[in-house]
């Protein structure tokens, strides 16, 4: 019984996912740390070395909370004008585990930005004193050289290793159970999606001598914002490479040998995609159906690709905008409310708008 817990748990197959309250809950958070066993031992789908390291860092638990809704909305936001939005981790999150059991290029943005997320946050937690375990890179101390020349190390660099470290751990331990194919194609995007958090890790720095001259430097590393890696692995998606199972089944070789072997960077997978444009529980698709598109894009999200051919409806809404904005000395904008009349176009449903199972 999971009644007892305030979040919403479910399992996976690439990480836990967890729907917490606010932050501001310390009851909450309080709780759960007292109770780390019971809680722990009481979620669905994880495997003991994930047990092991939920009693031994509840705390990291919060993080990945918020990990999750980082990944989450960046998924939709790279995917919003395409058939399948990633809205099915709002919708019914056993569709999203039907996109997962498919070893697709969906399958695989997923594992890579979901690996990512865990990553940017339990090393952001690090950074703001959260967690017991870690803190600040240890490593950047004393002086360094860059381009500029000497600088003292300082501030609160971003523990980056500690989050790789920790995700690979929590994330991949349970893909490390199987030896199979897909379990193998797991663990390469989950690597993937990490390398990409450190990939943006940048230098700041902070100027010390008369009037502000960089005489004397502090810097240290910081992550860069989520979406960089979120755009990054979606030019990965877009990129991604089809492979087979090698014939010792030990890694990957390239299902077309046009084109160039997978680098570690790169994201593969196994099965072409479904087309998404009908409800279909076994591939996880929610179909696009009602889906707004828009009538003047030649691209995905145009109404001729986004509603599969199956024709849109148009409706009249009035709107309120903004309009007429004008810029005042010092330092205001201002603006007129204006009635805006608008066409929306959504998808048309096919004849039979039902769930298609083949089960």
């Amino acid at each position: 019984n999971m009644n007892f817990l305030p979040g919403i748990w479910w399992s996976l197959p690439l990480v836990l996912v967890w729907a917490t309250p606010p932050v501001t809950s310390s009851w909450w958070y309080m709780g759960a740390v007292g109770s780390s066993r019971v809680m722990c031992d009481n979620v669905p789908g994880l495997v003991s070395r994930q047990r092991q390291l939920c009693r031994r860092h509840p705390e990291a638990m919060l993080s990945i909370g918020r990990g999750v809704a980082a990944w989450t909305a960046e998924c939709q936001h790279q995917f919003r004008r395409h058939r399948w939005d990633c809205n099915a981790l709002e919708r019914g999150q056993r569709l999203l585990g039907r996109v997962l059991l498919r070893s697709s290029r969906e399958s695989a943005f997923v594992h890579a930005i979901s690996s990512a997320g865990v990553v940017f946050a339990i090393t952001r937690a690090c950074s703001q004193g959260e967690l017991k375990s870690c803190s600040c890179d240890p490593k950047k101390k004393g002086t360094a050289k860059d381009s500029k020349g000497h600088f003292d190390w300082g501030g609160c660099s971003d523990n980056i290793d500690y989050g790789i470290k920790f995700a690979r751990a929590f994330v991949d331990a349970k893909e490390r159970k199987g030896k199979d194919a897909r379990a193998l194609m797991n663990l390469h995007n989950n690597r993937a999606g990490r390398k990409a958090v450190k990939r943006f890790l940048k230098q700041e720095c902070k100027c010390h001598g008369v009037s502000g001259s960089c005489t004397l430097r502090t810097c240290w590393l910081a992550m860069a914002d989520f979406r960089k890696t979120g755009d990054y692995l979606w030019k990965k998606y877009n990129g991604a490479i089809q492979v087979v199972m090698n014939q010792d089944g030990t890694g990957f070789t390239v299902a077309n040998k046009k084109f160039k072997k997978p680098t570690k960077n790169d994201l593969v997978y196994f099965e072409s995609s479904p087309d998404y444009c009908i409800r279909d529980r076994d591939v996880g698709s929610l179909g696009t159906a009602g889906r707004v598109c828009n009538q003047t894009s030649r691209g995905m999200d145009s109404c001729e690709v986004m509603c599969c051919g199956r024709g849109y409806d148009t409706s009249r809404v009035s709107r309120m905008t903004k309009c007429e904005c004008k810029f005042h000395w010092c330092c205001a904008v201002r603006c007129q409310d204006c009635l805006e009349v608008v066409d929306i176009h959504t998808c048309k449903a096919p004849k039979s708008a039902g769930w298609i199972s083949r089960t």
